[in-house]
């Protein structure tokens, strides 16, 4: 039985009993939330993988993306970038290798973190159909799957597939004229394909293949969206729209099946859109957990879009997004260092919490409400421990402050809040009218 089916059977595991206490709920909870396809838990066959639940009542999650991309990436150096995302706290990971000796890669990320990854199995299907027959155009939909059960049996714990990206969706986006047809590199590489060969999407055709690999693993089924918008001017246009229609209805089956699944969303979106770009993916696909990149609500913030994202992801956190893909200073304009990727967590994580407090989370309101206590108290240690970035916080403290013991480096001896605190605390203490 999978996970999900020992749930609907009333069972608690020991993944559930684990990320209850992560997050600070009784297991039943946790059980009911998978049973209901509301909550999924990314778990893993290897040992040194701890699991993660994403969906409704938790806390959003946050995703680093890494992978050899360029000629000249190496193992070493996503390694480095990897050591940054769990450095800044990242739940999970995701490995989306193109080049390069993309089976160590995996390997070596599998067997070294203790979070939960994830795969786009058609990276390396495009990969080696290149090496096999010279051009990824001729690759076949039994080299597809093989692949996905490939990484599924490496113990990955998430595979993102475009199961929804059917030839109709494609005519709708020609049909509609789209500014920025297709942006997902998965998607434009697997509908080029499709067109080059006059075939629908056999992740679609063949979806009952697909529910066979993810139920034999009891791996999450995370659906990519082919036509994420790059533009917020394509935001909700009917391609969009579209594939998300049908990837509700393949939510079903897969919850049917007995497969945890999770549905991935845009990209570029207005700030008036956001809300209802949420509630849309929630009604259309049974409440699914939804993974958002970004949302990034500008399309003008090259080289700060870890900021863009972080505005667009509070905001999608707060109407109901329950996992947010960073985006680094480098999206769009580059590959990203490893202090990008720090940079990225951090501000997904900020944004995160932010919804969370937003959205009433007990735990996210206790936290800031301790923060401000501390700083009511001047309680310099404490706020630097409760800092959602402790390092950076503490580092711009020490460098910039010349008392650590009482006043911020802002007001100094006119300390705004030990003057007002000092006074409201007094009882015995009046304030003088005077004119």
């Amino acid at each position: 039985m999978t996970i999900l089916e020992k749930a609907r059977a009333g069972e608690i595991t020991a993944e559930m009993i684990y990320v209850a206490e992560k997050e600070g709920l009784d297991p039943e909870l946790i059980r009911q939330g998978v049973a209901a396809g509301e909550i999924v838990i990314l778990k893993s066959a290897r040992p040194n993988i701890n699991p993660v639940a994403v969906g409704k009542g938790l806390f959003t999650k946050v995703s680093a993306s890494v992978g050899m991309y360029e000629v000249d990436d190496t193992i070493a150096g996503e390694m480095a970038k990897i050591d940054q995302a769990i450095k800044a706290k990242a739940d999970t990971l995701m490995d989306l290798s193109v080049r390069g000796p993309i089976d160590a890669m995996r390997e070596k990320v599998l067997a070294t973190v203790d979070r939960p990854v994830g795969t786009l199995p058609l990276y390396q299907t495009l990969a080696m159909a290149q090496e096999k027959y010279g051009t990824a155009l001729d690759m076949t939909a039994d080299d597809m799957f093989a692949m996905m059960e490939k990484q599924a049996a490496d113990g990955v714990s998430f595979l993102a597939l475009h199961c929804g990206t059917t030839m109709d969706v494609i005519n709708r986006a020609k049909e509609e004229g789209r500014i920025d047809p297709l942006v997902s590199y998965g998607g434009s590489h697997l509908i080029g394909w499709m067109i080059h060969n006059h075939c629908e999407n056999p992740f679609f055709t063949q979806y009952d293949r697909v529910l066979e690999i993810c139920k034999k693993y009891d791996v999450v089924l995370s659906f990519a969206d082919g036509m994420r918008p790059g533009c917020i001017a394509d935001s909700l246009d009917g391609a969009q729209v579209h594939e998300l229609v049908i990837l509700g209805g393949l939510v079903k089956k897969a919850r049917a099946a007995g497969v945890q699944v999770m549905v991935k969303g845009p990209g570029h979106v207005p700030l008036d859109q956001i809300q209802t770009t949420v509630q849309l993916q929630k009604q259309l696909c049974g409440g699914a957990p939804y993974f958002v990149f970004g949302c990034l609500p500008t399309d003008s913030g090259a080289g700060m879009d870890h900021v863009t994202g972080a505005i667009g992801g509070a905001i999608a956190a707060y109407y109901g997004a329950d996992f947010l893909c960073y985006v680094t200073p480098a999206e769009h304009i580059g590959m990203p260092s490893a202090e990008d990727v720090y940079l990225g967590v951090m501000a997904s994580r900020i944004a995160a919490h932010a919804g969370d407090v937003g959205k009433g989370h007990p735990a996210a309101i206790a936290w800031d409400l301790e923060m401000s206590h501390a700083r009511r108290e001047l309680n310099w240690g404490r706020q630097m421990e409760l800092a959602i970035d402790t390092e950076t916080a503490t580092k711009v403290w020490k460098d910039r402050s010349t008392n650590f013991a009482s006043e911020c480096s802002m007001c100094g001896d006119f300390c705004a809040m030990k003057i007002v605190g000092k006074y409201l605390r007094d009882e015995n203490q009046e304030v003088r009218n005077e004119r």
